[in-house]
């Protein structure tokens, strides 16, 4: 008997709360883990660089140079966060065969048909994501671009993303998420921000237009404030994306690094699942913009978990994690982040939000503000403890000796 978790059970259940039914809730939770972590968001085309405001800063030795490699490093970080997750891929990592390589207008479902494989033996999902960046056909604007041959270029693109998606869902037997993210604007004050919007507007008509089952597809969009080059003005804007969405039924993919600095995400959460049936997350860090920093067990992190959760949203928010961190170890910043997203989601799942609501809903504003502060020193750490436990990885103070151990025996050998 593992005397930690049974007192901390012994403490939970004095405030209400089941230990057991959260730690069930938990585990049939899946996070959507993004590949691009693991090689700086270079993708298999060989190009090597990156545009459209994205930057990933760092040289750390040992980045995933092949999908062999790449897939090796999901495994080993997967082999060490607790529960059953789902894969988050971009188009850009397209494995080619026999010295095959097709523009991304033209990409199918045979060219990610090793991932299927990869993900099927591990009981995995994928979700994916148009890569609308680091292209020369990028290099003005994509969906909103006043070229026509380019416009059409990147909705052929969107359309053979959402096959390829319809494909990873009849393969698994589950849907996929496929979210549409731009990186159109400009550096400086624009003289028309309502041309472009139109043309993404029409873009997009055209691209849901090509005929999907939305059973196995969720298409999502995805809005940005600003990026590097980009500072004055984004075509995708929150105000776009949100309206877009919700005239056109599809779902809305909050990215909490992609917001002035003074708004969260979790302040936003509760008004969207008012309006939307569905809410899609990518959960990151930015400090001071977007710069997509490794998940942390901050207070946004935990307030997002506790919106999801006293929401009663868990089975209608699609979270997945978004950063790129090339200055630390690349397995063990997925880890950090996996599990940080975890016990957020696990620290509002042992908390009385129903009490906690009933006190505000008296008016008594002391005592929730004196029992969301005892909240704090809850022993949710011995539960979190039992889950790794149960689910057979390590622990807290165990699993950095298996990274050490894997950047001597496989990454420091990489060159």
């Amino acid at each position: 008997m593992n005397t930690r978790y049974e007192n901390a059970r012994a403490d939970y259940a004095a405030l209400g709360v089941d230990t057991e039914a959260a730690l069930a809730a938990l585990s049939s939770k899946a996070i959507s883990m993004h590949c691009w972590q693991g090689d700086d968001v270079r993708g298999f085309e060989g190009t090597g660089s990156l545009d459209g405001g994205i930057q990933t800063t760092g040289n750390y030795p040992g980045a995933a140079r092949t999908p062999d490699e790449l897939m090796a490093d999901i495994d080993k970080a997967l082999s060490l966060i607790p529960g059953k997750h789902r894969l988050n891929l971009h188009a850009s990592y397209a494995i080619f065969a026999d010295g095959e390589q097709v523009d991304r207008d033209k990409i199918e479902p045979k060219h990610f048909a090793p991932w299927v494989e990869f993900a099927r033996a591990r009981g995995m999902g994928i979700d994916f994501n148009p890569t609308c960046f680091s292209h020369p056909k990028a290099s003005g604007a994509t969906l909103s671009s006043n070229d026509e041959s380019i416009r059409r270029f990147w909705i052929d693109h969107c359309i053979a993303c959402i096959r390829i998606a319809e494909y990873f869902a009849d393969e698994l037997g589950t849907p996929s998420l496929v979210n549409i993210w731009i990186p159109d604007g400009m550096k400086d004050t624009p003289a028309d921000r309502y041309a472009p919007r139109a043309r993404f507007a029409a873009s997009l008509d055209e691209i849901l237009a090509c005929g999907y089952d939305k059973s196995k597809v969720y298409v999502s969009l995805e809005s940005k404030v600003f990026g590097i080059g980009l500072e004055s003005y984004t075509v995708g804007s929150a105000e776009f994306c949100l309206s877009y969405s919700a005239s056109r039924g599809l779902v809305p993919l909050m990215d909490n690094g992609h917001y002035h600095p003074t708004e969260v995400v979790s302040d936003k959460l509760p008004s969207m699942y008012l309006f939307y049936p569905t809410v899609a997350l990518h959960v990151t860090r930015g400090v001071r913009w977007d710069s997509d920093h490794v998940v942390r067990l901050d207070d946004e992190t935990m307030e997002i978990a506790r919106e999801i959760v006293r929401c009663n949203a868990l089975d209608r928010t699609l979270i997945g994690l978004d950063f790129f961190d090339a200055s630390i170890n690349r397995v063990a910043a997925w880890v950090i982040g996996m599990r940080n997203m975890e016990k957020a989601l696990l620290i509002a799942l042992l908390t009385p939000n129903k009490k906690l609501a009933a006190l505000q809903e008296a008016g008594d504003g002391t005592a929730l503000l004196a029992a969301q502060e005892d909240l704090k020193a809850a022993p949710w750490g011995a539960v979190w403890s039992e889950y790794c436990r149960r689910s057979g990885v390590p622990t807290d103070s165990e699993w950095m000796a298996e990274v050490l151990a894997y950047e001597k025996d496989v990454l420091a050998k990489r060159g």
